[in-house]
């Protein structure tokens, strides 16, 4: 089965999150992007841009590359 790169990199991205104990809210409000959307990217349902994805990682007290590593 092939896992879409977008699939893993939003679990990493829920991982880290649930693993600092840290809810949707508070990650998109930090990294100023919409609940919504930040849950469809972890879900692996939008593929979102670098930029956007370095906000998220940012919130997350990550680097991109260190996320990208990981998948």
């Amino acid at each position: 089965m092939v896992v879409l790169l977008r699939t893993s990199v939003g679990q990493s991205l829920r991982d880290a999150r649930t693993s600092q104990g840290r809810t949707l809210r508070d990650v998109a409000r930090d990294a100023r992007v919409s609940l919504g959307y930040l849950s469809e990217v972890e879900r692996g349902q939008k593929e979102a841009s670098s930029e956007l994805l370095n906000s998220i990682c940012s919130a997350l007290g990550l680097t991109l590359s260190s996320v990208i590593s990981d998948v």
